[in-house]
């Protein structure tokens, strides 16, 4: 028989603390809520608490994700975490949410590449099931709390990037037809220097420097050009089709980075696709980061929006600038 890694499970958590638009136009004394709702689209968002931590909202999220998939954490083999807004720099922030899971079977990792990082994760989480006996009941999680590095008077940060964490379970199953299908990373590392939280590591330890210049907050540095991102999507779509022997239409339902709705249509118009087949929920959670793809899938998932059978894209970028893309039958 053939072993792959099936999604059975999915879940998420987002914050109660909600940010309305109106928030900013007072705080910046401009009017950016009309931007916000007919460009990009987003008309509110969540941010932590003064006590949360990103550590904190992936437990919410893989407590939901476990009770829909009625399986104990007890029954975890491996919890991989993708963020790059950790608890701290060590240890890793999935030991963490291990320890308050008492998910004490399960080994843990980070992995960071930016907001590419929870299809990455979700690459991995399947290849060690796919490889390894030991590894039945895989936790993926996607966790983000940017707003801890958010600077509160920089209009070009502060209006999009939110707070949440998504999660899914990968459990192993006896199916070529089911389950984890392809995949494919690119990297375009010459962008690296373009945005980023660039204090805090050994190029740049925090310090009184560090904080007079903001550089321990989320920088754009560089505008990024206008077209890499649904350019790169469509292009890695097309290659998981090309892999598959499919077309774009045979597609159910595409789960793309939720920074900018226009770049998904754009990506959406170059494939010859409907709107409606990217689900989308920036709307109300902002730009979620590595969490965005699975708060999305959660949510098309619970509105039974996605079946059993539905092949299903999973397309992230993020700073570095790193991509991702898997492709799933449910």
């Amino acid at each position: 028989m053939f072993r792959n890694a099936r999604i059975v499970s999915t879940g998420s958590y987002a914050p109660e603390n909600i940010v309305p638009n109106s928030y900013f136009d007072k705080t910046l004394n401009t009017n950016v809520s009309d931007w916000l709702e007919e460009v990009v689209q987003i008309k509110e968002r969540r941010w932590v608490s003064e006590n949360q931590t990103t550590s904190d909202l992936c437990y919410e999220a893989a407590i939901n994700c476990l009770k829909n998939g009625n399986i104990s954490a007890s029954d975890v083999d491996l919890i991989i975490i993708a963020t790059d807004t950790p608890d701290f720099i060590s240890p890793s922030t999935a030991a963490i949410v291990q320890d308050k899971l008492k998910a004490t079977n399960a080994g843990t990792f980070d992995i960071n590449s930016a907001c590419a990082g929870f299809v990455t994760a979700l690459d991995i989480g399947a290849k060690y099931i796919r490889a390894d006996k030991q590894y039945n009941n895989v936790l993926v999680i996607g966790g983000y709390a940017m707003s801890r590095h958010l600077n509160k008077s920089d209009k070009k940060t502060v209006t999009l990037f939110a707070d949440g964490a998504g999660a899914v379970l990968l459990q192993s199953v006896d199916s070529e037809d089911a389950g984890f299908l392809a995949s494919e990373l690119k990297s375009m590392g010459q962008y690296n220097g373009y945005m980023g939280v660039y204090a805090g590591g050994t190029a740049q330890p925090v310090d009184v420097n560090a904080i007079e210049n903001h550089d321990h907050k989320l920088k754009f540095v560089n505008r990024f050009p206008k077209e890499i991102n649904p350019t790169t999507w469509s292009e890695m779509a097309l290659t998981l089709n090309e892999r598959l022997g499919v077309q774009s239409d045979d597609v159910d339902m595409y789960f793309i980075t939720q920074l900018n709705i226009n770049s998904i249509w754009e990506m959406l118009d170059i494939l010859d696709v409907p709107k409606e087949k990217a689900h989308t929920i920036m709307h109300h959670y902002g730009y979620t980061g590595s969490a965005c793809i699975p708060m999305a899938f959660h949510d098309a998932w619970e509105k039974k929006l996605v079946k059993p059978g539905d092949l299903i894209y999973f397309i992230g970028s993020g700073g570095g600038l790193a991509f991702a893309s898997a492709a799933f039958r449910l």
